[in-house]
C-alpha cells in the first residue's frame, strides 16, 4: 500500500473532515551530414567509406538546409581547399558549427529541439528547454528561424524555450560556436539557427503518434483542480476570464468588495483535488509536403500540425535557512502536478527558380501548463505546528512568427539575401490562487483536525485557516499576469565571389521590440483595517467554501462593533505591478572571406551594433541603457594535410540585460518553483573570445575533433538568491560582477564499423555506431572592492546606494551559474544500412553546476554557500524499426529514458556539514510506444 506523504493527509483531513459535504536526440550533436550522393575522392580511406555506406539511408540523405544570414547554402556542396573537394558542411564552413540534419535528429527519438541539443558537444539544457553553450547561461546563447530572432514567450528568460519546437517541424539545426560578424552582437556562448523544411524532395502524408508511461508520476498519487471543460486542448473555456474591474483595481482605490469578489471564478480554479491514478502520456502529429513543378521552377508546401498532453508530477523537499551555520528554518514536503499541454502547427510555402528560393514560414506554438500543488512545513519558522500551502495555476505561452525570406542569386558569385519577419509572444496567467493554512498544537475549542504524521500516528491538532486574518500578509491570494512582446526585424546581406581573390560580404540588421508586462497580486482580507475574520468554522473551509457567497456575506457581523466583509486588496509586495519595455538595435557588418595562399582561409570583419534599452516600471523611474559596440572577429582555417585542418578565431561579442532582469517585478517559475525579481542597476556584458581547434576528417561522416577555448567576461551577470524577511522562501534577483573568466577544452570523436565481416545475412549491412564527446570548463569570478548591483537595494561599504563591494556580496574564485566543470555525451549504436532499423544507446552525465549565488545573510553582511545543482548521469535506450504493411511504410519506435532514475538534486552545504535541500525530487523512468506512417 503507497504511504500517503504528510501533506496529502493534512490535505485529506481539511477536504473531508471539515468541508460540508504530466529531432530525436541526435547523435552526439556532432554527426556531419552526408552529401546527396558519394562524390569523387582522392582519398582512400574516403572511397572505402563510400562504398560501405552508399546505401546507407542516412548517408544518401541530402545536404541539410540551412537559411542563416551571410550563408551560402550550396557552401557545403563544394567546396575546394588545397585541392580538395569537401563535400561536408561542417568541414567547408569557415566556422565552428555542428549541424543537425533530420536523420540526426531522428536516431535517437527525442520529440523536440531542447533534447536533441543534448547530445551537441558543449551544450547542456537546464530547466526543460533553455540551452546552456559551454556552461554559460541561456542569456548568452540566441535562437534563430530561418535566420531571424525568436523572441520568447517565458518573461523570466531572453531565450526560447526550445523544447516547444517539435522536431517535425524542423529541417536542420545549426549551432555555431565561435562568433562571426553576420550574426547579431548578442552571442556569449553560441547562436542555434533552426531552418523549417521549404521543399520537399517528394510529396508526402506523415501520421503518426505516440503513448508513454512516467513510473514516478504514471498511475501514481497527483494533484489536480478541475478548471474548465476544454483544459485538456489547452485553451479556457471562459472559467478563467478576467474581469474589467480586475484589470482597472490598481486605477481606484485597489479594493474588490465582496459582490465583485464574488463575481470570480470559484470552486472550478480553487479547490485542489488528489488523481489516486495519474493518466498516461500521449502526442499525435500529421505532416504533409507537396512538391509542384511549375515549368522549370518548383513550389513546395509543407504543413504540420502536432499535440501532446503530459504529466509530471514532484514529490520534491524544499528547504532553507538564514544563517551561516545551515540550520533550518523551513522543512517543506510538496507535492506538485504539471499536465502540460502543447500545441503547434506550420505552414510554410517555398519556390525556387533556378538557385534562388523565396521562403514564406508561418509557425504557431502553443504551450500550457496547469499545475496543482500542496505543500506542508513539519519545520516552520513562524508558528509551532505545521504549516499547509495549495497553489492552483494556469500558465498559457503562446509564440506566432510570420516571415519572408529571399536567397537570391542573380548573376554569378553574387547573393543577395533578404528576410523581414514579425514575431508575438505572450504569456498568460489568471488565477494563481494559493492558499495557507497555519496548524497549532494548542488546545482549542471547536472542531479540531487531526494530523497524520505518516507513521500512523496523532502528531497535533490543527486549528485554522488564517488565510485572511492579517492584513500585511498574503496567506491568500490570487494573481493576474499578462505579458505581450511584439519583435519586428529586417536585415539585409550581400555577398560577391571574386575569383581567385575571395568573398566580400556587407549586411544591415534592424529590430524592434515592445513588451508590456503586468502583475496584479490581491491579497484577501476582511473589510475592517485589522479587524476581525471569520471565525470558527469559517477559518477550517476549505478554499473554495471559504469564498462561497454565504462566507462572504455572512461571516462577519454585518452591522456594530466588528462589522467586516471578505474583500480583495491590491497589492505590490515587490516592485511595480507592471511595466514597459523596449529595444531597438541597428547594426550593419562589413566581411572578407580570402584565401591568402593554399590551404590557408580568412574570415574576418567587424559589426557596429547599436541598441537603445529601456525598461519603464509604473510608477518608478526608467531604466535606459543606450550603447553602441564594434565587434570584430576574425577565424582562421589552415587545411594543412588532406584530411586535417586546424582553426583559430577570435571576437568580441555583448550581452543585454533582459527586460524581465531589469524590470523590478515578481515573477514565479513553474519549472523551478522559485520568485524571481528583477534589478534595475544593472549592465552589458562585454565578451572577448578565443578559441583554436583541430579537426581530422579520416572518413565520410567520420572525424576526430580537440579544441581549447578561453572567454572573458567583463560585468558578466548572475543570479542570486535572497530572502526579503524572516517569514520569506527563498527569491532569485541579478546582479553584475566585476569580471569573470571561462576556459576549457572539448573533444569528440566520430565512428563508424562495418559488421560484414561477421558473416551471414543479419550482419550483411549493418554497422555499429560510436560517437562520443566529451567538454571540460573551467570558470572564475573576480569578487574583488569593484561596486557591484546589490540584490537587496542595500548600500554597503562606501557605495552608492544599491551597490556594495563585490568581496562582501560574492566568494572570488567562485564559478559561473550553470557551469558544469565536465559534460559527457556518449552513443553507442547497430543500424541497418539498408533499410530502418536501429538500435541506440545514450548515456550523458553533466557535473555538479552552481544555479544560484549563495544568499546574502539578512543582516546583509556576508552570504551562504552557493546552491548547487547535481545533474549526474543519465541513460537512455531507443530502438527504430520500419515496416510495410499493405504497401505503407511504417516506422515502431520504442524509447526508455532515464533508466539510471537520477533525482534532481539542488542543494547547500555548509561548513561543518550540513545539507539544505533547496529542491530535491525524483525524476521517473519513461517508457514510450510510437507508431508513424507514410505515405
Amino acid at each position: 500500500m503507497q504511504r500517503r506523504p504528510a501533506f496529502a493527509t493534512l490535505l485529506f483531513l481539511t477536504t473531508q473532515l471539515v468541508s460540508p459535504a504530466v529531432l530525436a536526440q541526435t547523435a552526439g550533436g556532432t554527426a556531419a551530414p552526408a552529401p546527396a550522393a558519394p562524390p569523387q575522392t582522392s582519398n582512400p580511406a574516403d572511397a572505402a567509406a563510400d562504398d560501405a555506406g552508399a546505401t546507407d539511408p542516412q548517408s544518401e540523405q541530402a545536404s541539410p538546409e540551412i537559411s542563416a544570414p551571410g550563408i551560402d547554402p550550396l557552401a557545403g556542396e563544394e567546396i575546394v581547399v588545397t585541392g580538395r573537394h569537401i563535400p561536408n558542411v561542417v568541414r567547408a564552413t569557415p566556422q565552428i558549427v555542428s549541424v543537425l540534419s533530420t536523420a540526426d535528429i531522428a536516431r535517437t527519438g527525442e520529440g523536440d529541439i531542447a533534447g536533441a541539443l543534448t547530445r551537441v558537444t558543449g551544450l547542456s539544457v537546464v530547466g526543460g528547454g533553455f540551452v546552456y553553450v559551454r556552461g554559460l547561461g541561456d542569456r548568452y546563447s540566441s535562437s534563430l528561424l530561418n535566420g531571424s530572432p525568436l523572441p520568447s514567450p517565458e518573461p523570466l528568460r531572453r531565450s526560447v524555450p526550445l523544447d516547444i519546437f517539435p522536431t517535425t517541424i524542423v529541417g536542420s539545426a545549426l549551432v555555431q560556436k565561435t562568433y562571426s560578424v553576420n550574426y547579431p552582437g548578442e552571442f556569449g556562448g553560441g547562436v542555434i539557427n533552426l531552418t523549417t523544411k521549404a521543399i520537399p524532395e517528394k510529396n508526402f502524408v506523415t501520421v503518426g503518434g505516440s503513448i508513454s508511461a512516467d513510473d514516478a508520476t504514471t498511475s501514481e498519487l497527483g494533484y489536480t483542480y478541475y478548471g474548465g471543460d476544454t483544459d485538456w486542448l489547452g485553451f479556457d473555456d471562459g472559467t478563467r476570464r478576467v474581469p474589467g474591474f480586475i484589470r482597472n483595481a490598481p486605477d481606484g482605490t485597489g479594493i474588490i468588495p465582496a459582490e465583485q469578489l464574488l463575481q470570480l471564478s470559484n470552486a472550478s480554479t480553487t479547490l485542489l483535488q488528489r488523481n489516486q491514478q495519474l493518466p498516461a502520456n500521449w502526442s499525435g502529429e500529421l505532416s504533409t509536403g507537396t512538391a509542384i513543378d511549375i515549368g522549370s521552377d518548383q513550389l513546395g508546401i509543407i504543413t504540420s500540425v502536432g499535440y501532446s498532453n503530459t504529466f509530471r508530477t514532484r514529490s520534491a523537499i524544499q528547504q532553507d535557512s538564514v544563517t551561516d551555520t545551515g540550520t533550518i528554518r523551513n522543512d517543506f514536503r510538496t507535492l506538485l502536478t504539471d499536465n502540460r499541454i502543447v500545441g503547434n502547427a506550420l505552414l510554410g510555402l517555398g519556390y525556387k527558380f533556378g538557385e534562388n528560393t523565396l521562403r514564406w514560414t508561418n509557425v504557431y506554438i502553443r504551450d500550457v501548463l496547469k499545475q496543482a500543488r500542496g505543500s506542508a512545513a513539519e519545520v516552520y519558522n513562524n508558528a509551532s505546528g505545521l504549516r499547509f500551502q495549495q497553489n492552483t495555476n494556469w500558465f498559457q505561452r503562446q509564440l506566432f512568427e510570420s516571415q519572408a525570406v529571399a536567397e537570391l542569386r542573380p548573376i554569378d558569385g553574387l547573393n543577395i539575401d533578404l528576410r523581414g519577419a514579425y514575431a508575438n509572444s505572450k504569456r498568460d496567467a489568471p488565477y494563481e490562487r494559493q492558499f495557507d493554512y497555519l496548524c497549532s498544537d494548542r488546545t482549542t475549542t471547536g472542531l479540531p483536525i487531526n494530523y497524520d504524521g505518516g507513521n500512523g500516528t496523532t502528531g497535533f491538532q490543527c486549528n485554522g485557516a488564517y488565510q485572511v486574518t492579517q492584513r500585511f500578509s498574503p496567506f491568500a491570494s490570487i494573481i493576474f499576469s499578462d505579458l505581450n512582446e511584439d519583435l519586428w526585424t529586417g536585415q539585409a546581406d550581400v555577398s560577391y565571389k571574386i575569383r581567385d581573390v575571395g568573398t566580400l560580404s556587407a549586411g544591415y540588421y534592424y529590430s524592434d521590440t515592445e513588451r508590456f508586462s503586468r502583475r496584479l497580486q490581491f491579497n484577501y482580507q476582511t473589510s475592517s483595517g485589522g479587524g476581525t475574520a471569520p471565525g470558527y468554522p469559517y477559518n477550517l473551509l476549505r478554499p473554495d467554501y471559504l469564498l462561497s457567497p454565504d462566507v462572504v456575506n455572512n461571516a462577519c457581523p454585518q452591522a456594530g462593533t466588528g462589522a467586516c466583509t471578505l474583500q480583495l486588496q491590491f497589492s505590490t509586495p515587490l516592485g511595480a505591478y507592471a511595466y514597459d519595455a523596449k529595444l531597438t538595435t541597428h547594426a550593419g557588418y562589413v566581411q572578407a572571406e580570402v584565401q591568402p595562399f593554399d590551404g590557408l582561409r580568412a574570415v574576418g570583419g567587424v559589426r557596429y551594433e547599436k541598441g537603445e534599452q529601456s525598461v519603464t516600471p509604473i510608477g518608478t523611474a526608467t531604466t535606459q541603457l543606450n550603447n553602441d559596440y564594434w565587434l570584430p572577429a576574425l577565424t582562421l582555417t589552415w587545411n594543412f594535410a588532406p584530411d586535417l585542418q586546424l582553426r583559430a578565431s577570435a571576437a568580441k561579442t555583448i550581452s543585454r540585460p533582459q527586460f524581465r532582469e531589469l524590470a523590478p517585478q515578481q515573477f514565479r517559475d513553474p519549472d523551478s518553483d522559485r520568485l524571481f525579481f528583477g534589478n534595475p542597476l544593472l549592465r552589458d556584458t562585454e565578451l572577448y573570445n578565443f578559441e583554436g581547434r583541430l579537426e581530422w576528417f579520416f572518413a565520410r561522416d567520420q572525424r576526430f575533433t580537440l579544441a581549447g577555448f578561453y572567454k572573458r567576461l567583463e560585468n558578466p551577470i548572475e543570479q542570486v538568491g535572497f530572502y526579503t524577511g524572516a517569514d520569506d522562501r527563498l527569491q532569485t534577483g541579478f546582479t553584475n560582477l566585476p569580471k569573470a573568466k571561462l576556459y576549457g577544452a572539448e573533444v569528440e570523436l566520430q565512428k563508424y564499423f562495418a559488421l560484414a565481416s561477421l558473416g551471414g545475412d543479419f550482419f550483411s549491412s549493418r554497422r555499429l555506431l560510436a560517437i562520443a564527446n566529451y567538454t571540460y570548463t573551467k570558470s572564475e569570478i573576480t569578487a574583488d572592492e569593484t561596486c557591484a548591483p546589490n540584490v537587496l537595494n542595500q548600500t554597503l561599504g562606501g557605495c552608492a546606494t544599491g551597490f556594495g563591494p563585490a568581496n562582501l556580496q560574492f566568494r572570488d574564485g567562485a564559478p559561473l551559474t550553470g557551469q558544469s566543470d565536465h559534460l559527457v555525451n556518449l552513443q553507442l549504436g547497430i543500424e541497418d544500412t539498408d533499410r530502418l532499423s536501429q538500435l541506440t544507446f545514450l548515456f550523458n552525465y553533466a557535473s555538479d553546476r552552481v544555479t544560484n549565488r549563495g544568499p546574502s545573510l539578512l543582516s546583509g553582511q556576508g552570504f551562504q554557500p552557493d546552491i548547487i545543482e547535481r545533474p549526474g548521469i543519465r541513460f537512455d535506450i531507443v530502438a527504430r524499426q520500419g515496416f510495410q504493411v499493405g504497401g505503407g511504410q511504417f516506422e515502431l519506435k520504442l524509447e526508455g529514458r532515464n533508466l539510471t532514475r537520477t533525482k534532481f538534486n539542488e542543494r547547500q552545504t555548509f561548513e561543518g556539514g550540513n545539507v539544505v535541500y533547496i529542491n530535491k525530487y525524483d525524476l521517473g523512468r519513461v517508457f514510450t510506444l510510437g507508431l508513424s506512417t507514410t505515405f
